[in-house]
Parts: C-alpha cells; structure tokens; sequence
C-alpha cells in the first residue's frame, strides 16, 4: 500500500527539484521555492558569476526553504558549471586512461578529483554534485563518451568508488547514473527516445556490474536514463517499475535516493504533459522528480503533486532524501573556499589534477 505524506511537515523533503533563471531569485521563484513540495533546486552556469554572488544566491534559497537539497552537475570535463574562480576538473575519462599506465596513481588521482570538487562545492552549501557517471564508454554514445571512465565495467567500479570515497571525505553524498546504463545507444536522450535492443542478459552482464558493485561500495543515489530497453520493457528506464523497484529495488537491494532524469529532455515526452511526466516518473519508484529550464512544466508538476496530494510518493522517500544533504567528515563544518585554498590537501590536489 502505498501511503501518502503530509507535506505541510517542515522536516519532510519534497519530491519536486526545480532550477532557477539567474543571478538572483525573482519574487517568482521565491515563491516556487517556499512551496513544501518543492524540495530541491539545481544550479546551472546561469546561476554563476563569482564566489561572492553564489554564496548570496544559496544564503537566499536557505531564506526561502531551509529543508532544499541543493544540486548541480559538476562532474568534470564538458559538465562542470562552475569553471571561473573553480579548479578545472578533468574528463573522467582521463583517469581510465591512466588507470592502464598506472593503476595505483589512478586510483589515488581519481579519490582526490572526488574530494576536491566536493569540497569546493560544499564551501558553497551546494549539497552535491551529480556524479559519477557509471555508464560503460562503448565508443557510440557522443553525449556520454569521456564523461565515461571506461568500456571496462572492473575499471569504472574501481575508479568510481575512489572517486565517490573522496566525495565522502568531503562531506558529499554520491549519484551514479544513468542507471542501467547509457553508453551503448547513440541517441541523445535530451533530443531524442533512445532506444537500446540488448538483452537483458547482456545488461546486465555488462552495464549494471558497475551499478551493483558502487552501491556495495555506499552510493547513495542512482539516476535512470531516459532510455527504453525495449526486449525488456517499453517504458524508458525512469518511468519502469520494473527497472526502479524489480531490478533496482529487489533484486540488487538498492536502498539509497532513484532522482529520475530531467523531465524536460525529449526521452520523457513518451510520458505525454509535466503532470503525466510526474505521475509516471513517482508511481515507477523515483523519490524525486527533476523539472528544469521549463517554469511552466514546473508549475504543471507542482500542480500535479497539490491536487493529488502527492500521489505515488512514499513517506520513505522523505527519509531517503535527507541523506542527500552534505555533511561532513574531513571538513566538518566545511571550510570556505578562502579557508580550502590554505590547506595542504587542496593545494597537492590542484597541482597534480593539472592536464
């Protein structure tokens, strides 16, 4: 049975993450913020002038909502918003390059890559980053190539755990995606309905190894691609309970946050509307749903959520969530970014990610 939460609690997250237009909040997204059902906001390059600015921007959203989860898909490479005042963070492919000259300099590399970028991030009360990508590089998929640390399933659980084990340090929960994996498709989900033909079998075999060896290694988040596998069901991975609650959920055990993918990109229109996108995306298993750069769709998704008084969303998901807030170990309570700049740690980190 599924039971229905009462959002109006100030301690529960809600299932809705949205962004924002600018430098600054309008009384528009004030509002949109403030709305309990709203329990997260991802940042994008937009939202990114200085170190100063971004701190006001954060300080204001915390003003609005102070149970936000506060995200942004900094992962290195192509997909790194922050770049001016930010150290430039590599391709992931770059450590599964090194990873066959070097393995043990790749490994230590690669753990403080994931330390950095969480720190520096966690300076800004951002919350985390979505990463890493597990997807297997195939050679075919131009959206994910070297985000990708490697074809070979072993080296990407082996990197992608040291990475994540340096996000950790840093006080920063860990999202792999795109679950159950994107890479063997040349079709880019954000214009177009990829579709994969493989067999389960080979599937798994292939693209969940790295999935299922992470979480043994504590991740805590997974993001389903918006992709069909169509000899195993016809609904693209984030809107399937038979991937998110047969597969994910029983059969690898997976207990930690499923984020569907931005419900914008063309791989969701198969949902129909922003209200079906929601319905759809919740009832399969996600905890929470993305709705970026598209204000209308949002509020569509709000609506959704208001009148059926968040339908499909379990109040475990809540309980899920709040382990997406960054913490500390290392840097408990995070140090600022002039703080950060002065410790030994961050400046071999900065030396030796140079490429």
């Amino acid at each position: 049975m599924i039971q229905s939460c009462d959002f109006s609690d100030s301690s529960l997250i809600g299932p809705l993450m949205v962004d924002v237009e600018g430098l600054t909040l309008t009384d528009e997204d004030r509002t949109l913020l403030a709305n309990p059902l709203v329990g997260g906001v991802i940042l994008f390059s937009r939202n990114y002038e200085d170190h100063e600015q971004l701190h006001a921007l954060i300080s204001e959203m915390r003003c609005c909502n102070d149970n936000l989860l506060i995200a942004v898909d900094h992962e290195g490479g192509r997909v790194q918003r922050f770049r001016d005042g930010f150290t430039r963070i590599p391709p992931m492919l770059y450590f599964g390059e090194l990873y066959a000259s070097d393995k043990i300099r790749a490994v230590e590399l690669v753990k403080e890559c994931g330390w950095l970028f969480a720190a520096e991030l966690r300076a800004f009360d951002i919350d985390f980053s979505f990463a890493p990508v597990l997807d297997l590089d195939y050679g075919i998929s131009s959206v994910i190539g070297d985000r990708a640390f490697s074809g070979d399933a072993n080296v990407v659980s082996i990197l992608a755990n040291a990475l994540i084990e340096g996000m950790r340090e840093a006080g920063m929960p860990s999202t792999g995606k795109h679950f159950p994996g994107h890479g063997a498709i040349e079709a880019d989900s954000h214009i177009a309905l990829p579709v994969d033909d493989r067999s389960f079998q080979k599937i798994q075999a292939q693209d969940i190894e790295p999935f299922k060896r992470v979480m043994a290694g504590g991740l805590n988040a997974i993001m389903p691609a918006h992709v069909i596998y169509s000899e195993v069901d016809d609904k693209p991975a984030g809107f399937s309970a038979y991937w998110l609650k047969d597969v994910l959920r029983k059969q690898l055990s997976f207990n930690g946050v499923i984020f569907s993918d931005d419900l914008t990109m063309e791989g969701a229109s198969v949902a129909g509307g922003y209200a079906g996108r929601a319905e759809s995306a919740l009832v399969a298993g996600c905890d929470m749903i993305l709705v970026c750069n598209n204000r209308c769709g949002a509020i569509e998704a709000l609506e959704y959520l208001a009148q059926s008084n968040a339908k499909g969303v379990v109040c475990d998901s809540s309980i899920r969530l709040n382990a997406m807030k960054g913490g500390g170990t290392l840097t408990s309570p995070a140090l600022s970014m002039l703080e950060l700049r002065k410790t030994d740690r961050w400046l071999t980190a900065t030396a030796n990610l140079l490429y």
